[in-house]
C-alpha cells in the first residue's frame, strides 16, 4: 500500500506526547516541518504561510537547541518566557508558538473541508478555512495578501492527485484533523489559561 504525502505526519502525531501526557517539544515541532512538503503542493499559492511555518519553527528549534533538557516539554518554552517578561514580545517563541498552531488550524480546517466538501474547489476550501481561522488573527495587509495569493491554488482534482496514493489520501486526511485538531485546541487552551492567545498580525 503506496502512502501519502501526509503520512509521515500521522506516523509522527503517535510520539507528540510523554508517557505522563506532556506535549514533547521535538517531536511536535517535528509534526509541523512534516507539513511543510503537503503545503509545497499548492505552489506558490500558500507560500508565505510555509514560510511563516518555517520562521517559527526554526525560532522554536533554536531556543530548543539552547538547552535541550530545559525545553524538552513544548510548554517550557512559554513558561520560560512568562518568568522574565517577554512571552508577549512580537519576537518570542511564545508568540512563534502560537503563530505555528494558529497555522495549523488553517491545515487541520483545509482538510476537514476537502475531505467534507468534496463539490468545493481547492480555492473554496481555502477562503472557507481561512475565515474560519487565520483571518481573525490578520490585520488588513495580511488578509489582502491571502486574498490575492490564493488565486494561485492549483485545480482541486491535480492537487488531490499529487497528495500521494488516491485510494488513501482521503482517509489519511481525515485521520490528520482528526487526529491533531484535538492537540491544537489543547495548547490554545494553555496560552489561553496564560493570557497569550489575543495576539495579531498586521
Amino acid at each position: 500500500m503506496e502512502g501519502t504525502v501526509i503520512s509521515p505526519s500521522l506516523e509522527g502525531m503517535k510520539h507528540i506526547k510523554s508517557d505522563q501526557g506532556e506535549f514533547l517539544a521535538e517531536p511536535f515541532l517535528n509534526v509541523c516541518k512534516l507539513v511543510l512538503p503537503i503545503l509545497d503542493k499548492f505552489g506558490a499559492a500558500i507560500a508565505f504561510v510555509k514560510s511563516d511555518i518555517g520562521g517559527n519553527i526554526s525560532r522554536l528549534e533554536t531556543k530548543f537547541a539552547s538547552n535541550p533538557s530545559r525545553f524538552n516539554y513544548l510548554y517550557n518554552f512559554v513558561q520560560a518566557e512568562v518568568e522574565t517578561s517577554c512571552a508577549k514580545s512580537s519576537s518570542s517563541c511564545t508568540n512563534g508558538l502560537l503563530w505555528l498552531i494558529r497555522a495549523m488550524d488553517f491545515v487541520v480546517e483545509l482538510f476537514k473541508n476537502l475531505d467534507e466538501h468534496e463539490d468545493w474547489s481547492l480555492e473554496k476550501a481555502c477562503n472557507d478555512s481561512y475565515g474560519k481561522t487565520l483571518k481573525k488573527w490578520h490585520g488588513w495587509l495580511s488578509s489582502s495578501s491571502f486574498t490575492v495569493a490564493i488565486k494561485l491554488v492549483p485545480d482541486r482534482k491535480k492537487f488531490m492527485e499529487v497528495l500521494g496514493d488516491p485510494d488513501n489520501v482521503n482517509a489519511d486526511m481525515k485521520k490528520f484533523y482528526t487526529t491533531f485538531s484535538p492537540l491544537l485546541q489543547e495548547i490554545h487552551k494553555f496560552l489561553g489559561r496564560m493570557g497569550l492567545d489575543s495576539m495579531k498580525a498586521l
